[in-house]
């Protein structure tokens, strides 16, 4: 089964609406225990959940020998329910009410690079994944502490329109007024990428997934060895990025504890003796990297519950 083959979980937008009012009232505590109990039954009830959190952590324990990934019942709940947080993270980083304190770079001197790129109004290109929350990266750039002069870059995200609609339509209704501008994974084309190099031109921000293949284009995509496993991924995304032709870079951001984020960066560079095709193939080698170091550092934090692996 692939991933945009599943039915979205979410409760509707009424009961999401009144945990939003309930965070409000209580705080987020209260609402993180929500997200406990949702997700405790999620995973009793639930033989698809149970089925490939047992698949996909088995096969990142068989690779890593870490023992957070050990296939055990608890691991696996403990998957689930990192799971649920993380979308109470993302309703406050919608409604910018997540503290940016939170949030610390791996290494400072990324911070400062990107930062310098945003204040000379330089466009980024941002390839993400689905290890981690890396939607908890907007408070970090529409803070205006990070400015010299009151800037919020535009940021453009790639979504899934139909698999998330719910939850996507909940986050609209609460989201604070935010540069920001949504693009449907399903229908991107050549108009797409035009705007998406005209917006990098005037220094927007672009966050990107390359870890999952688009329903509209699942048919242009890559085999790799991904945690001694052949995994597709789509091609699609690292098409763009070269492109564009804007600074490229890996990025995720990983809970650790007390809802504090470090975030790691990987910066892509163009091999001058290689051409277009061979850096392409580059790109693609050094995301996978990326992303088995994100795997191995946070296996709970892997949020596919799917058929990744053939």
């Amino acid at each position: 089964m692939k991933w945009y083959q599943q039915k979205e979980q979410a409760a509707g937008v009424k009961r999401l609406l009144i945990s939003w009012y309930i965070y409000k009232i209580f705080g987020k505590k209260a609402v993180q225990f929500i997200a406990f109990l949702v997700s405790f039954f999620a995973f009793i009830f639930s033989k698809q959940v149970r089925k490939y959190t047992k698949r996909n952590l088995s096969v990142i324990y068989d690779c890593t020998k870490n023992q957070d990934a050990r296939p055990t019942l608890i691991n696996r709940y403990k998957n689930v329910f990192n799971y649920a947080l993380s979308l109470v993270d993302k309703m406050e980083t919608f409604a910018r009410t997540f503290d940016v304190k939170k949030l610390q770079f791996a290494k400072n001197t990324d911070e400062k690079e990107l930062l310098e790129l945003m204040s000379h109004k330089t466009g980024i290109f941002f390839i993400c994944s689905h290890i981690g929350n890396v939607e908890v990266l907007r408070s970090f750039i529409s803070n205006p502490d990070n400015f010299i002069w009151p800037m919020n870059p535009n940021v453009n995200i790639f979504l899934s329109e139909n698999q998330c609609k719910i939850f996507n339509g909940f986050l609209k209704k609460i989201s604070a007024k935010t540069n920001v501008t949504t693009y449907p994974v399903e229908n991107i084309d050549i108009s797409t990428a035009v705007e998406i190099q005209e917006s990098l031109e005037k220094g927007d921000i672009v966050f990107i997934a390359g870890d999952r293949i688009s329903p509209g284009s699942s048919n242009v995509t890559f085999k790799a060895n991904f945690l001694n496993r052949s995994v597709e991924f789509p091609a699609g995304t690292f098409k763009l990025a070269q492109l564009t032709e804007a600074p490229v870079y890996f990025i995720a951001a990983i809970k650790s504890q007390k809802d504090n984020y470090k975030i790691y960066v990987k910066k892509f560079e163009q091999d001058t003796m290689l051409n277009k095709k061979q850096n392409l193939v580059k790109m693609h080698e050094e995301y996978l990297n990326f992303l088995e170091q994100m795997t191995k550092t946070a296996p709970l934090q892997f949020y596919h519950f799917y058929d990744v692996f053939e």
